[in-house]
């Protein structure tokens, strides 16, 4: 799915197309399978574990179902639409229909043929899609964080289902598709700075504003329910990037090896640089903190896992704990948005930080090219402005047809009860 892989390919088809088994490699499916079953763990149940022990008791059911929600949701949509627009030739900006519902994607037992992805010749078709769906999953699913305890299920659910057609896949396509306009330029995205952190970070800003501070915000503490919970979903999100990121090789081979070395060593760097900014200004390290930096870490080491050595890692994962620590804290306060959980500040600035470094500490002796900051500012700028803006304007239709906000009854009794009739005893 990086863009720099395909060279080895010149030759092939520039779009799915029919192998013999034997050309399929063992070693390949058998890594993209474990990677996908990581992938999807990171949303259920690392990314619902991670929000859920965030918010206040009376919401923890609540965010837990969206994830879980967003996951179906968004497997059905990707099946039938996504993965078409998303990963087939088309023009510079959206894909083709040409696997409307997966039409086209074949297992020929008989025949001894099945269908490939261009861009994963190695691997079954039907093992890309996977792959690529729990991207899908997870990136609307990032987004719900900056809304939590105030938004009606409804208008969630219409939310996420615009925002992944007409948002995620079109910058996916943009990106990962070889004929997509960033692709063309050389931007490098290895496994999703832009096509999932900034992207998810811009929307959520957006969710932010357009739904307003919830209901007492800065005048009374919002007590989370349970930081052991979030420590762990932080634990299951560590682990399951491993899939994310050497996953996005596509292939069992020395650049997963690194990538997943990268993203260890950039993750622990960013835990330390957090902790360490918390001591200086606070005078103390919270479990709180320690697992954001952890986060920020694996954010911003995500574009940048495949084309980094470990001392580019190092560098990427001190920048991204001291940059989310001010993302989260100072220029929180300054957009005066209340962002829950600090999508933006953390996957937003960690994104934007990642996609700029790489550029800067590209190895050509590991991704075969030059980086280009100017090229990378660019995928950077872009991604915020579609995504914002498509966001927002998602978000003012549905406002003004379905409603985006709970009542302010209902909002303090909590999620939990007055819209799924549930609670924690």
């Amino acid at each position: 799915m990086f863009a720099f892989s395909l060279p080895a390919f010149a030759d092939a088809p520039a779009r799915p197309h029919l192998v013999p088994f034997s050309e399929i490699s063992a070693g390949d499916t058998a890594w993209m399978l474990s990677s996908t079953a990581l992938v999807l763990l990171m949303t259920i149940p690392g990314l619902a574990m991670f929000y859920a022990g965030m918010v206040r008791k009376k919401n923890v059911l609540a965010t837990a179902l969206q994830s879980f929600f967003i996951t179906a949701l968004v497997s059905v949509l990707w099946v039938i639409v996504g993965y078409s627009l998303a990963f087939t030739p088309g023009s510079p900006w959206i894909g083709s229909l040409d696997r409307f519902a997966l039409q086209g994607m074949e297992y020929l037992k008989d025949a001894g043929k099945l269908s490939v992805s261009h861009i994963a010749p190695t691997i079954p078709e039907s093992v890309f899609v996977m792959f690529q769906m729990t991207f899908a999953i997870i990136t609307p699913a990032l987004i719900a964080g900056a809304f939590a305890e105030r938004m009606r299920f409804g208008a969630m659910v219409l939310f996420m289902a615009l925002w992944s057609l007409l948002v995620y896949a079109p910058v996916a396509h943009w990106v990962w598709e070889p004929t997509g306009w960033l692709a063309s330029l050389g931007a490098m995205d290895f496994a999703g700075g832009t096509v999932v952190h900034i992207n998810a970070g811009a929307a959520g800003l957006a969710c932010a504003f357009m739904l307003g501070k919830r209901t007492h915000y800065g005048s009374e503490p919002f007590i989370p329910f349970n930081l052991g919970f979030t420590m762990m979903g932080a634990s299951l999100l560590w682990v399951g990037w491993f899939g994310f990121n050497a996953g996005s090789a596509v292939a069992s081979d020395g650049r997963a090896g690194m990538a997943m070395l990268v993203t260890q060593t950039a993750t622990a760097m960013a835990v330390l640089a957090w902790c360490t900014m918390e001591w200086l200004i606070r005078a103390r390290v919270s479990l709180l903190g320690a697992v954001s930096g952890a986060v920020a870490g694996l954010v911003a080491i995500t574009p940048a896992s495949g084309f980094v050595n470990v001392g580019g890692a190092l560098a990427i994962g001190a920048a991204a704990g001291v940059a989310c620590y001010w993302g989260a804290t100072g220029l929180k306060r300054m957009l005066g948005a209340d962002d829950s959980l600090d999508v933006f500040g953390i996957h937003g600035i960690g994104g934007i930080v990642g996609a700029l470094l790489t550029g800067v500490f590209a190895d050509k002796n590991i991704c075969g090219a030059d980086g280009n900051i100017v090229t990378q500012a660019i995928g950077v700028g872009a991604t915020l402005l579609y995504s914002g803006v498509m966001s927002l304007l998602i978000l003012v239709i549905l406002k003004y047809t379905v409603g985006l906000r709970v009542t302010a009854d209902e909002e303090l009794a909590g999620l939990d009860l007055s819209l799924h009739g549930e609670t924690i005893p």
